[in-house]
């Protein structure tokens, strides 16, 4: 007697796998489609050329990008050019007055570093996101009379973020990449980065151009350098000449950047600042 086989049961539980495994295809498949829809709109923000700076509250031209071309006032919270830092003030008969003051608010400048602090803690009072990022600094670094203590700086960071300050992003990011108040996560260092570049802080797209050209990644690291440079990075146009002198950007890559970096400085460029930057060397440099 031979032995029975039930062949429609075999047929039955084949046509399961194949439409089990058809399940987990398309799942597949869709799960990538999303992946990929994701990851093109992350770069469109990411490769997206923020707005430039603002312009200077007093002579009404663009701030430079570069530290040392502008100027915070604890006093009234304004964020001046280095020109109108230096430039001397006026009363209101237009006499030159003997003693300095803040440009903007005419309140004497601080005489001590005490006094400086002071008027910071009020600013922070009233949530101004630049004295909170300031006094994250002050912390990070150990200066000014404030102890060395980098969760302190990180969780002012994280205020100041909070409240739109993108070069504390930038600085949250660096924390994590160094270790320095929380476990290095590198994932988190480029996250972080990320927000600050979306911003519009060059320094931080900078930072991320090198991370893509380590990787090999060169057109992204290009991208992010030619953007950088439109935003006044001079660093970034040194990047992208040494991609061009390694064979990794194009002679005309190179002359746009160039261009880009040009039209940026005539767009900051003064004879106010000229004056204030050759009156006090590295002080007030603004590119």
């Amino acid at each position: 007697m031979g032995i029975n086989i039930s062949y429609p049961t075999i047929s039955y539980d084949i046509a399961v796998v194949i439409t089990a495994a058809s399940i987990i295809l398309t799942w597949f498949i869709l799960t990538l489609r999303k992946r990929n829809i994701k990851s093109k709109e992350h770069d469109e923000k990411l490769f997206k050329q923020p707005r430039p700076r603002e312009d200077c509250p007093i002579c009404f031209i663009r701030l430079p990008t570069l530290r040392t071309g502008y100027r915070y006032q604890t006093c009234c919270g304004k964020v001046i050019c280095s020109g109108c830092y230096y430039a001397p003030v006026y009363d209101n008969q237009g006499n030159k007055v003997d003693y300095y003051k803040c440009a903007f608010c005419r309140t004497p400048w601080p005489s001590s570093d005490e006094d400086i602090v002071e008027r910071l803690m009020k600013r922070i009072e009233v949530n101004d996101a630049i004295a909170i990022f300031t006094l994250g600094c002050y912390y990070r670094d150990g200066t000014d009379g404030f102890p060395q203590d980098y969760r302190k700086a990180l969780e002012l960071y994280h205020r100041a973020s909070e409240l739109g300050s993108v070069k504390a992003y930038c600085n949250i990011g660096n924390a994590y990449f160094n270790g320095e108040g929380v476990e290095v996560d590198k994932e988190k260092a480029i996250h972080y980065w990320e927000l600050a570049t979306m911003g519009g802080d060059a320094p931080a797209r900078s930072i991320l151009g090198v991370y893509e050209e380590e990787k090999g990644n060169f057109d992204r690291a290009l991208e992010h350098y030619m953007i950088a440079v439109k935003g006044g990075d001079n660093k970034s146009l040194q990047e992208i000449k040494d991609l061009y002198s390694k064979r990794h950007a194009t002679k005309d890559d190179y002359t746009t950047a160039l261009q880009a970096y040009q039209e940026y400085l005539a767009e900051i460029k003064s004879d106010q600042r000229d004056e204030a930057a050759t009156a006090s060397d590295e002080k007030n440099r603004y590119y």
